[in-house]
């Protein structure tokens, strides 16, 4: 099953209908049909071919969410290339590393991200590619492709810190939307705010597909502005919203009246990419009117796991296997859990990624026997729902981005002073978590400000320790593992 037999039911098929509306910052309202993004994706892959592209090679994207990056995805699934989206907050450390791993030909970047691009990478400016396509034929370029053929790397990081890029497949997006858009009825009716960035599975892998197969129209905003968000739903009146935690935490602030004539619209509200509290789930709940669904999906995966949009959406869990996902829930030697007992996570199904670019261990530590090894440990009820209790390794979720604390524990013991150096989770009502790094220093020699400075240089805004706290020693076991549950607890 490929993808642009799918994207034709709207490309080709909706031709005259309004697909797309963009608000950039400060601009005017963008409109475009769905046959205005085949012409120009169409163009832009013109031009792809001409600078020398073919299938298999890597194009890389490192952009805020705007027109371009759909003309990306649909220019590079038309010509078989690998797109590599590359999330807009990294900085010079993850940078480097995707950008060589995944050698791509070119960084399709704007104007004001441009300086952060490490040296020796090549540069497409978006602005000046989009303007050369323009002169480009609007004429179909297309090669055959089929359910394996890979489409996108996506890069999400490792227990030691290395990022790795996941090969997801058009199969897998293929078989994603169809679940998704069949699972919760999506369909040329909705109308879809879309605030999420593109460079994340999220808004991509659900956002993007769903919308391309259902043929609903989409408005796209560069990234969510909780202080606009009223506005946006009053002007667009969306039928349909995915979002993150955190996203539902700004919302609950909208005064009740024009929180219950959102919620009155609102068809449905998909909540993912971080685990949903209970307590924000009732909160919206009675402020909207709306009863959130909450679902389970990972990057080599995209979605697992869903609440039914015809039943009971309980909160604090992630639902039920979709219909195109087997789960099981093993203990360490790989041997099913009775129900209410607590293990790992192992899927199986169309939708797990090919494997890890270029990282043939890493493939075979997370495959057993056909089976894909989530990472995370989670209960499954009696009546098959499930819910996530955490990670079997020490994996940060703030946001809807995944921090792994090894990075940046590997950066705080370069600094001057440091003696030792650890890294956790701390709970935050907006982001979920953040990272608060534990540190043991000299203190003639550490200087806390010179840390997050050179921290600032070298790593994402949502990977910067919230604190550093100072102790005497880091609690180990007898082997000299870290105990990071007898940590003091940090309160902001």
């Amino acid at each position: 099953m490929s993808l642009l037999p799918l994207f034709d039911l709207s490309l080709r098929g909706r031709a005259t209908q309004v697909a797309l509306e963009f608000a950039p910052p400060g601009g005017a309202l963008v409109t475009c049909t769905f046959g205005n993004l085949e012409a120009r994706s169409n163009r832009l892959a013109h031009l792809l071919r001409a600078r020398g592209l073919k299938a298999g090679d890597r194009l890389a994207f490192f952009l805020q969410n705007r027109i371009e990056v759909i003309d990306l995805w649909l220019a590079g699934v038309k010509l078989g290339l690998i797109v590599v989206p590359v999330n807009v907050l990294y900085r010079e450390r993850e940078l480097k590393h995707i950008l060589t791993d995944s050698a791509p030909t070119a960084v399709v970047t704007s104007r004001d991200l441009a300086a952060f691009i490490p040296p020796g990478v090549a540069i497409w400016d978006v602005e000046a590619l989009a303007a050369e396509a323009a002169a480009n034929p609007d004429t179909r370029v297309a090669i055959p492709a089929d359910a394996d053929t890979p489409v996108s790397l996506i890069y999400t990081s490792g227990t030691t810190g290395a990022s790795k890029g996941a090969v997801l497949t058009q199969g897998n997006f293929a078989t994603n939307a169809l679940t998704l858009v069949t699972a919760w009825g999506i369909s040329a009716a909705d109308r879809f705010l879309c605030a999420l960035p593109l460079f994340h599975v999220h808004g991509l892998g659900n956002g993007v597909h769903c919308w391309l197969l259902s043929g609903c129209r989409m408005r796209l905003h560069e990234r969510f502005e909780h202080a606009r968000a009223a506005a946006w739903f009053e002007d667009f009146r969306p039928t349909l919203f995915f979002g993150v935690p955190a996203m539902f935490v700004r919302l609950l602030e909208l005064p009740p009246e024009q929180a219950r004539a959102v919620g009155g619209r609102l068809r449905l509200a998909v909540s993912g990419s971080a685990p949903l509290p209970a307590e924000v789930h009732e909160k919206f709940r009675q402020l909207y009117g709306s009863v959130i669904l909450e679902r389970y999906g990972m990057t080599e995966t995209l979605m697992n796991v869903g609440n039914p949009y015809e039943g009971e959406r309980r909160p604090g869990t992630v639902g039920l296997p979709l219909a195109h996902v087997a789960v099981k829930i093993c203990d360490e030697a790989g041997s099913p859990v009775a129900d209410g007992t607590s293990g790992e996570l192992w899927v199986k199904g169309p939708n797990v990624c090919a494997g890890y670019w270029r990282r043939p261990e890493a493939t075979a530590a997370a495959w057993r026997d056909g089976w894909f090894r989530t990472g995370d440990i989670g209960v499954r009820a009696a009546d098959g729902y499930i819910t996530l209790q955490g990670r079997r390794s020490d994996l940060i979720i703030s946001g809807g981005f995944n921090i792994y604390p090894r990075e940046i524990e590997e950066l705080i013991l370069e600094r001057p002073g440091v003696r030792e150096a650890t890294v956790v989770g701390a709970p935050d009502p907006v982001r979920g978590e953040v990272p608060v790094a534990y540190v043991v220093v000299d203190d003639t020699a550490f200087d806390e400000g010179a840390a997050v400075a050179h921290l600032r240089t070298q790593l994402a805004s949502f990977k910067q320790p919230k604190a550093f706290v100072r102790v005497p020693a880091l609690p180990r076991t007898a082997l000299g593992k870290v105990q990071k549950h007898l940590l003091p607890k940090w309160q902001a």
